[in-house]
């Protein structure tokens, strides 16, 4: 098993100043803008990211839709909408996974090399950052794993706590690869 985790990196800031092709946003399924991570990158990309938006229509949980990135360094939008956290019986943990898998098969289509995604679902949405950052970091390795792609992948924390609990999680991916 070929050792990707060297081109996964984890960062505290502000995914609308990240300078990637793409980043991900934790998008609400109208696509409309929202509070939290969504509302920033739609202030940040300006007017022409609502319009594209309302064109697309709507996202269902767990699916992701592509839209230009208009004012903001990165040149793409991949929005996903990840579940809110009912207490884990209501398949959230397999709705996360699917944000990040298919927003990393978008990527594939477009052939992007970098990419940076939010904490999907761990703001608002109340979803457990131990157990999200593990699932993310789970689906974005396995993806790279499978598919070969030569893409960099940064996962933007909006705060030091979500920063150390992905932290955390990569590490224990990097030491169990070593044993």
């Amino acid at each position: 098993m070929k050792d990707v985790s060297t081109r996964i990196e984890i960062v505290e800031g502000d995914i609308t100043r990240q300078r990637v092709d793409a980043i991900v946003n934790a998008a609400n399924s109208s696509l409309l803008g929202g509070g939290g991570v969504d509302g920033a990158i739609h202030r940040a990309a300006g007017p022409d990211l609502l319009a594209a938006c309302r064109k697309v229509g709507g996202c269902p949980t767990g699916e992701a839709k592509l839209t230009h990135g208009y004012q903001l360094p990165a040149k793409w939008v991949i929005h996903t909408v990840g579940p809110i956290w009912r207490g884990g019986a209501y398949r959230e943990e397999e709705l996360l996974a699917r944000c990040y898998l298919n927003s990393m098969q978008l990527a594939k289509e477009q052939a992007l090399k970098t990419i940076a995604f939010s904490s999907i679902s761990t703001g608002a949405y109340g979803f457990p950052v131990d157990r999200a950052c593990r699932i993310a970091l789970r689906e974005i390795r396995g993806f790279l794993e499978h598919n070969e792609l030569p893409v960099r992948v940064t996962v933007v924390c909006f705060d030091k706590l979500t920063h150390v609990h992905y932290l955390e999680a990569l590490a224990e991916i990097s030491h169990a690869d070593q044993i």
